[in-house]
């Protein structure tokens, strides 16, 4: 969860107005990019401990890069060689049959902010599978695709339906009583209830079993109007693991529920006071919130074994402290140790964490955000997770008591949000619990970058995989220092640079 400007949204209903008019304006083609690049370059020369250049390990090579979008969050479909991404200024669909050179296929012109994190679903019909993404309206969404319908007020889903990627549509809207900062499917394969964010306190589910008519559901019957659920950890973000299990990551914490019937979830422990960011003997474990999760292997799960990635009891987690421009304090990567999940709280403890200085391999961002935020693990070890101004790291989480840095990626004027593993699509085009060597990462600068990581093991290297494009061509590379322009991609950009304020819950 990002703090908000008091002025964005004004800047962001300017820009909603905008789109709906005269729809967006085109990115800016090659002509600008001479202008471009020595505008990056002069603004980098200001700016002490910043480069226009990208600033590498050697076990980690730029492999494609796709400048002209405003990116924030993106997802895999799951039964088609698809990516989707969420900006500012569009929802843009990719074919990555080729992964290493990820194709542009579909746009929706769409302002919106914050939509965090890009989920993707589908549902088996008697026609084919659909698919489709949902957007969590945080504070603003508005398209040319729906332009009756502009909302600056936030709480609300949209279901936009990617089944033909070449042309993604505003299928439907349900209004929720709770932040709809970010929404997840339960089940992405067959998505039939999601999750929001929620408060300090309550969280939504919404029932998508009819598609075109999404409604929130009632906690409380008995109590006048629709009531939201209970929740002890504050909200920001549901990640649901291979054995059924939700966690909700947030303010005072993480939580970890059972939900296996969807409309009753079931709270089965918590974080603790160390979640909560109130115990002395692990100070710094939440200075704001914790983001996001992912539990490896859960389905392997027993109480009381000691912390192993392959006994799943791990539990992986970012902590975000936007705002925090120390990188030594500024939102860490953590391990939690699951010992039980018996219905009491506390018995998720902590293992290890570090921050971005604790990396030590290449120059910190000076003045700038620096927080670690979305992460992908991929089995084996490696975590690919954006640090902001801090890039792309990839670290080795293989032993969960000792943190360490693998490999990274840090371009100057540059903010990764998401970093993630692209998976190995099988013969039928259908997503396989394997990973490639290569990550996407989506900057709110740069838009999206391909990188090839050097993976123990495959004997690969830092190259992309046999049936990927060679690497990065020169006018790639020329693109590689251009910002995603636009009307309304630098209006929003442009707001992002003020400061925001810790949302009210």
């Amino acid at each position: 969860m990002t703090r908000r400007p008091r002025h964005l949204p004004v800047a962001l209903a300017a820009a909603a107005v905008a789109l709906t008019t005269i729809g967006l304006a085109a990115p800016a083609g090659a002509a600008d990019s001479d202008e471009v690049r020595e505008q990056m370059r002069e603004r980098a020369a200001q700016q002490p401990g910043t480069t226009a250049s990208l600033v590498s390990s050697d076990n980690i090579a730029q492999v494609s890069t796709n400048p002209t979008q405003v990116g924030i969050s993106g997802c895999f479909t799951s039964t088609a060689p698809l990516f989707v991404t969420s900006g500012l200024d569009t929802l843009r669909v990719f074919d990555v049959s080729d992964a290493a050179s990820p194709a542009l296929t579909g746009v929706l012109p769409s302002v919106m902010f914050e939509n965090e994190a890009m989920n993707c679903g589908e549902r088996r019909t008697s026609s084919g599978t659909r698919r489709f993404a949902l957007i969590g309206v945080d504070l603003v969404q508005a398209s040319p695709d729906d332009i009756e319908h502009v909302n600056v007020g936030g709480g609300e889903l949209v279901v936009v339906e990617v089944t033909d990627p070449s042309a993604p549509t505003v299928l439907s809207r349900a209004p929720g009583t709770t932040s709809t900062h970010t929404v997840a499917c339960i089940d992405d394969t067959n998505c039939r209830y999601a999750y929001s964010a929620g408060g300090r306190s309550t969280f939504s589910i919404f029932d998508l079993r009819d598609l075109e008519n999404p409604v929130e559901v009632d906690a409380d019957r008995s109590t006048p109007g629709v009531q939201p659920f209970e929740t002890p950890t504050g909200g920001h973000k549901w990640n649901f693991d291979d054995a059924g299990i939700g966690t909700h990551t947030g303010w005072n914490g993480a939580s970890m529920w059972d939900v296996s019937k969807p409309r009753r979830p079931r709270v089965l422990t918590t974080t603790g006071e160390a979640g909560q960011g109130v115990d002395p003997d692990h100070e710094g474990w939440n200075d704001f919130i914790l983001h996001n999760s992912y539990r490896p292997h859960a389905n392997r799960f027993k109480p009381g074994r000691k912390p192993s990635l392959r006994r799943g009891n791990v539990l992986l987690v970012t902590e975000e402290d936007y705002e925090q421009t120390d990188c030594s304090q500024a939102g860490s990567f953590q391990t939690w140790w699951v010992k039980k999940l018996n219905g009491k709280p506390g018995k998720i403890v902590p293992l290890d964490k570090v921050e971005l200085s604790d990396l030590g391999t290449f120059p910190l961002p000076r003045g700038a955000f620096c927080s670690s935020h979305w992460f992908d693990y991929r089995s084996g070890g490696l975590v690919a997770a954006g640090f902001y101004g801090g890039g792309t790291q990839v670290l080795d989480v293989s032993d969960p008591r000792r943190i360490r840095t693998h490999a990274h990626a840090v371009w100057g004027l540059s903010e990764v949000w998401d970093s993630m593993w692209v998976p190995v699509f099988d013969a039928q085009g259908r997503r396989t619990s394997k990973r490639t060597n290569l990550v996407y990462s989506i900057d709110l600068v740069r838009g999206l970058d391909v990188y090839a990581v050097d993976v123990p093991g495959d004997g690969r290297g830092a190259e992309p995989p046999a049936d990927a494009l060679a690497p990065v061509s020169a006018s790639d590379r020329a693109a590689a220092s251009a910002l995603p322009l636009g009307l309304v991609g630098v209006a929003m950009a442009g707001a992002l640079l003020l400061r925001r304020r810790r949302a009210q819950g």
